[in-house]
């Protein structure tokens, strides 16, 4: 099982969930953030650490290797995590899905294959990993979900043209998917960013 840390909503009673996926070589303290950027104290946290040691952090796959297996790996550990927080009330209908770089395709990953519908999934400067063959598997809630996706036109790791047209290509395939591009390199931009993630993450919990 995936090592988690868990942060309490303010509202002791809420069942909203947010699972945090980072990206390579980073780890959950990295995201101890994200509760008090956010604002939503209707909000709980789950911060996960990746399943591989990669430095002073961890990783979601080898990017150097193969990484279809890899990431085949932290899918299955991922689905065995969403399931087990169901099973603890959670459920994944109140549940947003937050990654960034190697955390963001791991949030593709859920938003494709999971079999069930999260209230939002929110990818933060990364890609997906072969594109074509996860629209051949996509579960029967993937044309359902909602995608947030950010990228910057600076990125220097993951190239933005590259992502843009995977999401162009997703879109016309029909997912729902609403991408937005931000003159910044791999990171997250600030509060103009942070604003629009959180009124992605509202608007899932308003429907």
């Amino acid at each position: 099982m995936l090592d988690t840390v868990f942060i309490q909503a303010h509202q002791p009673a809420s069942r909203r969930l947010m699972v945090v996926l980072h990206g390579l070589g980073d780890r959950e303290a990295g995201y101890r953030w994200v509760p008090s950027v956010l604002k939503l104290p209707w909000m709980n946290y789950l911060l996960v650490n990746a399943p591989d040691p990669y430095f002073t952090g961890y990783a979601w796959y080898d990017f150097s290797g193969d990484a279809g297996a890899g990431i085949r790996r932290s899918r299955s550990l991922l689905f065995k995590l969403l399931d087990a927080w169901d099973r603890k009330g959670y459920t994944t209908a109140e549940t947003t899905m937050f990654g960034f770089s190697q955390g963001c395709l791991m949030t593709w990953e859920a938003g494709f294959r999971y079999p069930r519908c999260f209230a939002g999934l929110v990818g933060i400067s990364g890609y997906v990993h072969e594109p074509e063959v996860a629209l051949r598997e996509l579960s029967p809630a993937a044309r359902e979900q909602r995608f947030l996706i950010t990228h910057g036109t600076l990125d220097p790791l993951i190239p933005f043209a590259d992502v843009r047209e995977q999401v162009n290509v997703l879109k016309s395939e029909g997912l729902r998917v609403d991408w937005h591009e931000f003159v910044k390199a791999h990171t997250i931009q600030g509060e103009e960013e942070i604003d629009l993630i959180r009124s992605f993450v509202r608007a899932g919990y308003d429907r």
